[in-house]
C-alpha cells in the first residue's frame, strides 16, 4: 500500500513538472526591475541572462524602466550589431513594457537612449521551437557572435525547470528509501 501511494505521489510530482514546461511564462528581463540598465561589468550583461535561460514560443519578456529617460527598440541583427536606432521592428518606451515571443528564433533588443546600446544596454532572446522544447541544449549565441561590443541579457523559467527537477528527484529518493 505505501509503494502504491509513493508511487501515485511521483506521478502526479512527474505530471505537475510537464505541465509547467508547456505554460507561457512572463519573463522580468534580467530577473528584476531594474535590470534595463548600462551594464557594470560583463556578468551584469543581460546576454548573460539570455545565455542560461530558455524561452518558448508563447512566453513575454516585461520590462520595467524610466519611461521618461529610456526604451526599448526590437531591431534586426544588423541593427542590433551596429546599435541602429534609427528604423525599429517595434520601439517601447511606456516604461512597463511587454512584449510576446510569438515565434522561434532569435529576438534583438537594444536601448534607445542616445549611446546606451553602445555602451552594451541589449540583447539577444533565442526562442526554442516546440519540437525543440525538452532539450537540454542552450540555444543563445554568445554575445562574442555579435559585433559591435559588450552585449546584455534577460531571465526564464530555467529556475523553475531545475526546481521542480530537484523535487520530483527527492520524491522519487525519499519514495525508494
Amino acid at each position: 500500500m505505501a509503494c502504491f501511494q509513493r508511487a501515485v505521489a511521483f506521478a502526479l510530482v512527474l505530471m505537475s513538472f510537464f505541465v509547467g514546461l508547456s505554460q507561457a511564462k512572463d519573463l522580468l528581463v534580467g530577473g528584476k526591475t531594474d535590470a534595463w540598465k548600462i551594464p557594470s561589468s560583463e556578468s551584469d550583461s543581460l546576454n548573460k541572462w539570455a545565455e542560461e535561460a530558455r524561452f518558448l514560443v508563447g512566453d513575454s519578456l516585461a520590462w520595467k524602466y524610466d519611461g521618461q529617460k529610456d526604451s526599448v527598440l526590437e531591431v534586426t541583427k544588423e541593427a542590433y550589431a551596429s546599435c541602429n536606432t534609427t528604423s525599429p521592428i517595434e520601439e517601447y518606451k511606456d516604461g512597463n513594457t511587454k512584449v510576446k515571443l510569438d515565434r522561434s528564433g532569435p529576438f534583438y533588443f537594444i536601448s534607445g537612449a542616445q549611446s546606451h546600446c553602445e555602451k552594451g544596454q541589449k540583447f539577444v532572446v533565442v526562442v526554442l521551437s516546440q519540437k525543440h522544447r525538452h532539450t537540454g541544449i542552450s540555444p543563445a549565441p554568445s554575445p562574442a557572435e555579435f559585433e559591435g561590443g559588450p552585449a546584455v541579457a534577460p531571465t526564464s523559467s530555467a529556475y523553475t525547470l531545475r526546481g521542480r527537477f530537484l523535487v520530483a528527484l527527492g520524491v522519487l529518493v525519499l519514495g525508494l528509501f
